[in-house]
């Protein structure tokens, strides 16, 4: 009498992983939601300097201060070796400078900070607000993952993507000029609005002087090394999961500012 399989070595549309193309969408889409009703109105000019701190405090708690040291728990869980040029690279970035303007990122976010009137002590002795924490919390987690292609999604993509990331990565950005850099940063809403000085900000500089093509990497190695269905569901839970407390924590600096949602 011939034996019967088990069911459970059957494959099955769920042991299929997607093709490159739908699962790029699939993390687009998500992306696509990563847009907060309250950033508008926080970069806009109506916003005063003590609602401005809160948003800049629980920013500089939540990752700027650490995403060098977030970035480097995924390079330690011993990915590929482009993998590890495209991590180290960026980690060299953020904890030197050394691409740009030969400061840590964070030592230039405290520039900035202090363009704007605030003082180092504000934000070392500030306190992350609940949700704030969760999401840290979170991050701190996830950038430790066994798999590091969950934690490179969750900061190569999430953290450092926006809404705009289709736009980005469906028309990728070239390198720019100097005099285009300075005319963004005349745009910039905290040299607009706040009348900050042009001379700190050279955090914004080092984002528009080095970031060409940065979408495109961040993209390009969770797609190409996702290869299993187990590990797509488990980069597109991580970002799911990443905009639910990302939101959350947005949703609580907006009422901790006093913002209301315009109906």
């Amino acid at each position: 009498m011939k034996a019967r399989r088990s069911p459970t070595t059957r494959p099955t549309a769920a042991d299929a992983p997607l093709s490159r193309q739908a699962f790029a969408e699939a993390c687009l889409s998500i992306m696509d939601r990563k847009h907060h009703w309250a950033w508008p109105i926080l970069m806009g000019p109506g916003m005063s300097k003590d609602q401005l701190k809160i948003h800049y405090q629980q920013e500089y708690l939540v990752y700027v201060r650490d995403f060098p040291v977030l970035l480097a728990r995924v390079h330690g869980q011993n990915p590929p070796p482009d993998v590890r040029r495209m991590l180290a690279a960026n980690i060299y970035e953020e904890d030197t400078g050394g691409l740009s303007f030969g400061r840590s990122h964070p030592e230039l976010f405290q520039e900035m900070m202090r363009g704007l009137g605030y003082e180092l002590d504000d934000f070392q002795r500030a306190r992350l607000l609940p949700a704030a924490a969760a999401y840290r919390a979170w991050l701190d987690r996830v950038s430790a993952h066994r798999d590091w292609v969950v934690g490179a999604a969750a900061l190569a993509i999430f953290v450092e993507g926006s809404v705009k990331d289709r736009r980005e990565i469906a028309e990728p950005s070239k390198p720019k000029s100097q005099d285009e850099i300075e005319t963004y940063i005349d745009q910039h809403p905290l040299v607009r609005h706040h009348h900050i000085s042009r001379a700190t900000m050279d955090l914004i500089r080092a984002h528009q002087q080095v970031e060409a093509g940065h979408r495109q990497d961040a993209y390009a190695m969770v797609l190409t090394h996702a290869t299993t269905a187990r590990q797509q569901r488990a980069v597109l839970a991580c970002l799911s999961r990443a905009l639910t407390l990302w939101t959350k924590y947005r949703d609580e600096v907006a009422k901790a500012c006093r913002l209301r949602k315009s109906s």
